[in-house]
């Protein structure tokens, strides 16, 4: 299985999907670390010239169609994964991701081994009530 971490350096969870500049793929195989892979992940500034859209008073922001194409682009990096884990995020990334079959996580644990280790383990929390 492969899972991947939204990273700064490569080592702990970034806080936010959307401006973080890497994925850490971590493959597992038989409950073990069998490989990582920094890869470049798009972001805010990536999309910094595209038209922004505002969310009507009280929903979430980027359940655009607009944003929810962003957030499919941002994904083609790790359409090969099955989970994704992050410090924070908005809703519409959240749901854009399992709408792709990749599963969300946001998670309080900072290391990116010790959330893979938990993710593995079934033991990691979501924490959706950090969606913004």
């Amino acid at each position: 299985m492969k899972v991947a971490a939204i990273t700064d350096d490569g080592r702990t969870i970034s806080q936010h999907f959307g401006r973080a500049p890497y994925y850490l793929v971590v493959t597992v195989e038989n409950g073990q670390v069998a490989g990582r892979e920094l890869r470049g992940k798009l972001g805010h500034a990536h999309f910094a010239n595209d038209p922004h859209t505002e969310p009507l008073p009280g929903q979430p922001h980027g359940l655009d169609p607009a944003s929810q194409n962003r957030h499919l682009q941002m994904s083609e990096a790790i359409a090969d994964c099955e989970a994704l884990l992050c410090g924070g995020m908005g809703a519409g990334a959240y749901e854009s991701m399992r709408a792709r079959g990749i599963k969300p996580v946001v998670t309080d644990i900072v290391a990116i081994d010790e959330a893979v280790q938990a993710y593995v383990a079934g033991t990691i929390v979501d924490r959706v009530e950090w969606l913004h």
